[in-house]
């Protein structure tokens, strides 16, 4: 993304954050005129203080006693009744800000939501997941802790600075000048310290997405990183980046924390200079006591508001540069729209053709040159291959988890493109070489492959996995609670379950990705048994690099450079002595060596 692409976005942040507020536009003007009246009510406050001071320095001249008492009583009745005005308007006023954010930011988290199913794949290839993460948890955070505290300050102090103005210029406008004479200069100064400080909150949130990304990566891979002595080498990265952090969060608060005693400062100055003017207009005779202690009041009440958006300057700068980058994530290429006229097999065989397909994942690379071949339904396919050479990229394309570059990949007749996603995906049973289980029940983890299958069921196809055996040994059975990632249990026992889970769901067309490689060799033969059950009359592609596996496959496509260069059967590929007879001959000369 380009610096001004970039610059655009940060400035129309905040337009776009609170275009989520529309549909909740009547509780927020609601809660406005709220908060405009419990100002007015705070702001009359001093106003009847200063007329009880006269009526109380009348009292004590002896003039008029009984008129001065009451009027004494009366405006400090009503001063009291003003504060109480003010406090249960505002309370009311929170409330509704309160409920209109939270509204706001629930709408937000299901946009994201809705955005994470529909990106491509490509987006989590190319992104760490620890930064998508810190998008989609910390910077919506952030945003909504900000517009719960920034809101309701805003209003309120833009209401007090006016309404306070206005009164001020009504009780002298002499003082008015001289109270506020100080104002520009602190907005100046604290203006050019926001826009540092804001530099400094983007590099704290882009720091903080790095630093997740950097800690899931090698939390994920830690056995790894011990096995190779990497530990601290890691921890220097670590440091490095955390450091970085610290600097720019560091720097950030400072500035932002400068803003508020720059304010006061200022502001004491002002409230210095009209104590001395005031105190020469009430000698003179130009402002009587009460005026003067109104005044006073209504000057500090002024410098608060101002002092207190300099004090928020900061959350709002963070809040902006979340949004910023929630608004990229919400902005990234989504993949292409499902059909409006979706179609799919009137009878669904299994039947998969790839009509002379390319694909490449980079504009510049091609991967796949010129697929074509036509695989039958019910036929099991193998597909074999040096790494590199296209074998999982061709599954993926088949899922539709990327479109192909030209060409067309039909099943029954019906290109893939036509179809619902959806539905697409429903026709496929899956076992990958990297088990996924989540934090639930054995029970719970298998039933994922079909929602609504009975325990009768879930059972039954973890025997055919070969899953029950092992099952059973442990404490609960079925109902044993998996760990996240499932790490109590072992690697091949995790592959046991992925099995039946797959077994369980019952599709037309299964998908192996070496699906045994975690497996001993006595549970890779009863596996293989299990699934040549399961695969009998059913569409299948197998990844496999351990060709004993794939012998009685129908179909054998030996890839390399993404081209296939070689199909037959185990028998016709043997005789022809290519490429898939020397990877063949070469597994078993290995072994017989060993």
């Amino acid at each position: 993304m380009s610096k001004k692409r970039k610059t655009s976005n940060k400035k129309g942040a905040y337009k776009r954050l609170f275009s989520y507020m529309k549909p909740y536009r009547g509780r927020l003007i609601l809660a406005i005129l709220l908060i405009f009246v419990a100002n007015i009510a705070f702001a009359s406050a001093p106003l009847l203080m200063g007329n009880a001071t006269n009526s109380l320095a009348l009292l004590l001249e002896g003039g008029k006693t009984p008129e001065a008492l009451g009027s004494f009583f009366t405006f400090l009745i009503m001063m009291i009744a003003a504060y109480g005005l003010n406090a249960l308007l505002s309370y009311i006023g929170t409330w509704l800000i309160v409920g209109v954010t939270e509204n706001t930011i629930f709408d937000l988290r299901k946009r994201v939501d809705n955005k994470l199913a529909k990106l491509p794949l490509n987006y989590y290839d190319t992104n760490a997941y620890g930064d998508i993460l810190s998008r989609i948890t910390n910077d919506v955070d952030t945003v909504s802790i900000s517009l719960q505290q920034s809101i309701y300050q805003i209003l309120n102090a833009v209401f007090t600075i006016v309404i306070i103005f206005i009164i001020m210029l009504n009780i002298s406008g002499v003082l008015t000048l001289v109270g506020i004479a100080v104002v520009p200069v602190a907005l100046y100064v604290s203006s050019k310290i926001a826009k540092k400080s804001k530099q400094k909150f983007d590099a704290q949130q882009k720091g903080t997405g790095e630093l997740n990304g950097f800690v899931e990566e090698y939390y994920s891979g830690h056995n790894v990183v011990t096995v190779f002595g990497r530990e601290d080498t890691v921890i220097d990265e670590f440091e490095k980046t955390n450091e970085e952090l610290y600097e720019s969060s560091k720097d950030g608060q400072f500035l932002a924390g400068t803003l508020m005693p720059i304010m006061q400062n200022m502001t004491n100055l002002g409230y210095a200079l009209v104590c001395v003017v005031g105190a020469l207009m009430a000698i003179i005779g130009g402002l009587s006591i009460g005026m003067i202690q109104a005044f006073t009041l209504y000057l500090r009440q002024f410098s608060q508001p101002l002092t207190q958006v300099m004090q928020i300057t900061n959350v709002i700068q963070s809040t902006g540069s979340a949004a910023s980058r929630i608004f990229e994530f919400l902005d990234e290429q989504e993949e292409v729209p499902d059909a409006e006229d979706a179609k799919f097999p009137e009878k669904l065989r299994g039947e998969v053709t790839f009509d002379h397909i390319r694909f490449g994942y980079l504009p510049h690379q091609t991967l796949i040159h010129d697929l074509n071949i036509t695989v039958g339904a019910g036929e099991k396919t193998a597909i074999v291959g040096p790494t590199g050479a296209g074998k999982t990229t061709l599954i993926n394309l088949i899922m539709r988890f990327y479109d192909v570059k030209g060409g067309a990949i039909k099943i029954d007749g019906v290109d893939i493109r036509d179809m619902e996603r959806s539905r697409l995906r429903e026709i496929f049973g899956m076992v990958l070489q990297d088990t996924w289980l989540y934090n639930g029940t054995i029970m719970e983890n298998i039933r994922y492959g079909k929602l609504d299958a009975t325990d009768e069921e879930v059972i039954e196809a973890a025997k055919k996995a070969r899953a029950d055996a092992f099952i059973e040994t442990l404490p609960g059975g079925y109902n044993f609670v998996l760990q996240e990632g499932a790490g109590n249990i072992a690697q091949g026992q995790r592959q046991l379950l992925t099995i039946a889970r797959a077994m369980l769901s019952n599709p037309p067309i299964l998908i192996l990705d070496e699906a045994t490689s975690s497996v001993d060799t006595r549970t890779e033969v009863m596996i293989q048994q299990a699934m040549t059950e399961m695969m009998r009359g059913k569409t299948s592609f197998v990844i496999a690099h351990r060709l004993s596996t794939i012998k009685d496959a129908e179909n054998i496509l030996y890839m390399q450079d993404g081209d296939i260069l070689e199909v037959g059967n185990h028998e016709e590929l043997m005789a022809k002595n290519g490429l898939y007879a020397k990877l063949y001959n070469s597994q078993f000369s290995d072994k017989a060596a060993d």
